[in-house]
């Protein structure tokens, strides 16, 4: 599938805050926006300067609505290629994102690391807060 291929071209990328550059520097939205970038030639939506501590600030689940805006509703079934939105607490708006890779596996930027791909084990399983579907044309 063309998103797994292109999202694991991103592995080894470092670890950059709010970048989004393949081989420079990308945060978990950044892998997201890159991947859609390589897709469909521009960006879903220029997000605004975000601190790390951004979902916690507001209240409000601003990465789980921009997926809703742009990939559709949120899906039962994961499928390789999908986004996957993480949270950390129930009660905490969605914080990370990362893409399906098949295998119970994902693919995402880990902070102080690079992109990488990960066991979907249940931590992270339990944590899912939502699966999308890249569409098929934007």
């Amino acid at each position: 599938m063309r998103v797994v291929a292109l999202t694991e071209s991103w592995i080894g990328t470092p670890y950059r805050h709010q970048a989004s550059l393949k081989g420079v520097g990308c945060d978990c939205l950044g892998l997201v926006r890159g991947v859609w970038r390589e897709l469909y030639g521009t960006e879903p939506e220029l997000p605004p300067a975000y601190q790390p501590d951004w979902a916690e600030r507001g209240g409000t689940d601003r990465l789980f609505e921009a997926a809703r805006r742009h990939f559709g509703e949120p899906l039962y079934e994961m499928r390789p290629g999908d986004l996957l939105l993480f949270r950390w607490r129930p009660d905490l708006p969605a914080k990370h994102a990362g893409i399906a890779c098949g295998d119970d596996r994902f693919i995402h930027a880990y902070e102080q690391a690079a992109v990488i791909r990960s066991a979907l084990v249940p931590s992270w399983r339990r944590r899912i807060a939502g699966v999308f579907r890249f569409p098929e044309k934007v």
